[in-house]
């Protein structure tokens, strides 16, 4: 395993979280870490960070390690530029887990960006991924009606209040396909994988998840009740023992 070096972070935690910085490529990344067994890669959405996760990670932690970065851009992870494109979130991920000295296949949850980003190394590199847990993700249809006006509002409050715009813009790169679709490849996915989504989710509809589930040989699909975009904040409960019986599955 790399050589890792701690740092003192102000909202660290004392309940058994750990926080660790690690040098990736030129860039410092943070992440949270718990628990003893298994590795698992836990990967946020677009407006959050790895503080999402540590009410996932604790209960669980008596089964596996738990590993949860500040994707690149994002919360106490370096960031260096306004906007950045999938590959940069992809390809940071790929070198904190050579960092971390994670042995492949590893099991990767991602919500919403985090999804997209877990979907994007098992498209590329197979061999690096045992299992997938996608919530509300990106990448099964374009983002709603109402969830564009959501995020656009947010961020004109934001600017005329003269406050920080907390989290990088997404470029895309030539040939990306529109709010990073990658629908017409699911099929490549032949691992585990569990679809976890809000019936009323406000930024991609469940549209999307039923046309994964169906795409993808052995997926499982699990629709929570409520609205929002995040039920493993909303329906933390059960989504943790969502979680916990997919991953105990052989």
């Amino acid at each position: 395993m790399a050589a890792v070096s701690e740092k003192a972070i102000p909202r660290s935690s004392t309940n058994g979280v750990e926080t660790l910085t690690l040098k990736v490529g030129d860039d410092n990344m943070f992440l949270r870490k718990a628990g003893k067994g298994p590795p698992v890669l836990l990967l946020h959405g677009g407006a959050c960070d790895s503080a999402d996760w540590v009410e996932t990670m604790l209960p669980l932690s008596g089964s596996y390690t738990f590993y949860a970065p500040d994707l690149l851009g994002y919360g106490l992870s370096d960031r260096n530029r306004d906007g950045y494109y999938l590959s940069d979130f992809t390809n940071s991920t790929r070198g904190l887990m050579e960092a971390l000295g994670l042995d492949p296949p590893v099991i990767i949850v991602g919500h919403s960006l985090g999804g997209r980003v877990a979907l994007e190394i098992a498209l590329s590199q197979p061999d690096k991924v045992r299992k997938l847990a996608l919530v509300d993700t990106t990448g099964f249809t374009r983002l709603a009606r109402w969830g564009t006006f959501l995020g656009t509002m947010a961020y004109w409050i934001r600017r005329v209040l003269g406050r920080p715009q907390p989290y990088p813009r997404f470029m895309m790169e030539n040939g990306a396909m529109p709010d990073w679709i990658c629908l017409d490849r699911l099929p490549e996915i032949r691992i585990p994988t569990l679809i976890v989504w809000n019936r009323r989710d406000p930024y991609y509809t469940v549209k999307g998840a039923l046309k994964a589930k169906e795409m993808m040989p052995q997926a499982q699909l699990e629709i929570m009740p409520g609205y929002g975009h995040a039920p493993h904040r909303t329906e933390r409960e059960a989504f943790n023992s969502l979680l916990a019986a997919f991953l105990a599955k052989p």
